[in-house]
């Protein structure tokens, strides 16, 4: 058995645990995809774990903010120009963050901002699955560890 099917399994069995979780106990379920997705794409480990939950944090933090902002400007300038130019400075923020090494994973505060806007801006709901998520991946690629130590090609 490859890597590849071995942390595939345990993916699906942890997919399937936290659809039926994440509905059961009302937690934002595609969210938590989100930042499974996340943590694979920050390059997995514990590495890709503190990338993702830093990072989809730090977007939620920036979907706030940008809320915030067209709030202000959008009087202003009107709803459509003050939403544009809230957009302009905190997707821009998002990637000049990444000076700092510690939130260098620029899709990360983008995948948090973008879940903080698909839930009608649930900061705690997002929050809250975003962590989830992150978690799932890393015991997921954890699981797949020992799938394939025990079942794996000698």
């Amino acid at each position: 058995m490859t890597f590849l099917i071995a942390v595939g399994i345990s993916v699906g069995i942890l997919a399937g645990l936290w659809a039926g979780v994440s509905v059961t106990y009302g937690l934002i379920t595609f969210v938590g995809f989100l930042s499974w997705a996340s943590f694979y794409a920050a390059g997995g480990k514990t590495k890709g774990l503190k990338d993702s939950l830093i990072l989809n944090f730090s977007g939620v933090v920036w979907g706030f903010l940008i809320v915030q902002m067209a709030g202000i400007f959008g009087p202003v300038l009107g709803a459509t120009i003050g939403l544009s130019v809230a957009v302009v400075i905190g997707a821009g923020a998002m990637c000049w963050q990444a000076h700092l090494p510690l939130l260098g994973f620029i899709p990360g505060a983008f995948i948090g901002c973008s879940a903080y806007f698909a839930t009608n801006f649930d900061f705690k709901g997002t929050v809250i699955a975003l962590i989830a998520g992150a978690v799932l991946g890393y015991i997921s690629e954890q699981g797949g560890i020992r799938i394939h130590k025990v079942f794996g090609k000698k």
